[in-house]
């Protein structure tokens, strides 16, 4: 009997320091910091599986939430996906909003927009589609103007909860066609035909119209808007997801892949000419350290961070953007938890008092030329954040 009284008596004392392990963490968690940041959303088709992913992990941290949130195309389904979640049930209700919506993007996918049309019925496949719409415009092969994501967004987001009683801003960024100035629409405006517009590629989709005004893929003239974010948000922390990679060191020789590289440089041009102006601010406001007043004050002094798919994206074929396989999403996705796994440990400590994305050194690198993207998980250069403390 003596070997069962001994583990009885093991037992009682392991549960007991379990017990006072809980107990102390409660107490500890009571002295956290609560951490507030605003999100920059970057678009890229199925690739915005990864900002999903993202999304995901950074909602499992209790003591962070969101302030603003820049989105362009993908980022801006991201971003009312997001915020109809956590109007209907918080943040597990926010994740599971973001697995529907992306679940219901693969049930959806082109081929439901391919076979109600029998010229394209035996089209499946992102090659084949990208082929046709060098030659035919959505008019001519979609002319009834079916939209797969719009019935996708009317049956899974509540927009009147988000313009209501979504506890985030939103900036989603469309493309003015007779202009080609951005188009910002907010939080109190938003609408299925608001995203439609931000995601409107017109090769694929006819162009949406808002009280008259035809719009395009918000990436054409902001993707995202960084410096409307950082101006106007009482949260001085943004972090950006970058979907797109800054560069890729083959040169394309074939009709596709320079296709692809005319896509990626005309969907990266934004980004970059947010970034130069906030780093010209910055120069002629004296620096990191200089005056603080005003918004090109905000706009210097705002701290940004960032994660970063280049490293995933960039072995991809931009085809793949159009074609929401479910192998590809669930890669993606993965590959989002864990890049913001890495981040979380490495950077979030950071948020309220230096910022751990080196602007200059990611997007210009030395001599002009953009920094790799094996060169950090983060676009943070090792220095950054001894230089901004």
């Amino acid at each position: 009997m003596r070997p069962i009284a001994r583990v009885t008596r093991v037992r009682f004392v392991l549960v007991s320091a379990a017990s006072e392990t809980d107990a102390e963490q409660h107490r500890l968690s009571r002295f956290r910091r609560h951490l507030k940041i605003n999100l920059a959303l970057q678009g890229g088709g199925a690739h915005g599986a990864f900002t999903w992913g993202v999304l995901d992990r950074l909602l499992e941290e209790e003591h962070l939430s969101f302030g603003w949130i820049s989105a362009t195309s993908a980022g801006a389904v991201n971003a009312v996906a997001l915020a109809s979640g956590l109007v209907t049930g918080g943040r597990e209700g926010a994740r599971a909003k973001l697995r529907e919506v992306w679940e219901g993007v693969h049930k959806a996918g082109v081929p439901d927009l391919l076979r109600l049309n029998p010229f394209l019925a035996g089209l499946s496949s992102p090659n084949a589609l990208a082929h046709v719409t060098s030659f035919l415009s959505p008019y001519d092969f979609n002319p009834l103007g079916y939209d797969p994501l719009r019935t996708l967004l009317s049956d899974t987001i509540d927009f009147e909860g988000i313009r209501q009683r979504a506890p985030v801003e939103l900036l989603i960024a469309a493309t003015e066609v007779a202009t080609g100035r951005p188009r910002l629409f907010r939080r109190a405006e938003m609408s299925v035909e608001a995203v439609l517009a931000s995601s409107c590629l017109p090769t694929l989709h006819r162009t949406v119209e808002i009280d008259g005004v035809g719009y395009w893929d918000g990436g054409f003239s902001k993707n995202p808007d960084l410096v409307t974010l950082a101006t106007e948000s009482p949260v001085r922390d943004t972090l950006i997801v970058e979907l797109n990679p800054l560069e890729r060191r083959e040169l394309p020789k074939g009709v596709r892949e320079i296709a692809g590289g005319v896509n990626r440089l005309t969907f990266n041009a934004p980004l970059l000419r947010d970034i130069e102006m906030i780093l010209a601010v910055r120069n002629s406001v004296g620096g990191w350290f200089g005056t603080k007043r005003g918004p090109q004050g905000a706009l210097a002094a705002h701290r940004f961070h960032m994660i970063e798919a280049g490293r995933y994206t960039a072995s991809l074929s931009d085809d793949s953007k159009l074609k929401p396989d479910l192998g590809l999403l669930t890669y993606l996705h993965s590959a989002g938890r864990t890049q913001t796994h890495k981040w979380i440990g490495q950077h979030m400590r950071a948020i309220g008092r230096r910022e751990t994305a080196d602007l200059a050194h990611r997007f210009q690198g030395r001599g002009g030329i953009p920094a790799s993207e094996d060169e950090s998980d983060s676009g943070t250069a090792p220095d950054v954040a001894a230089s901004r403390a």
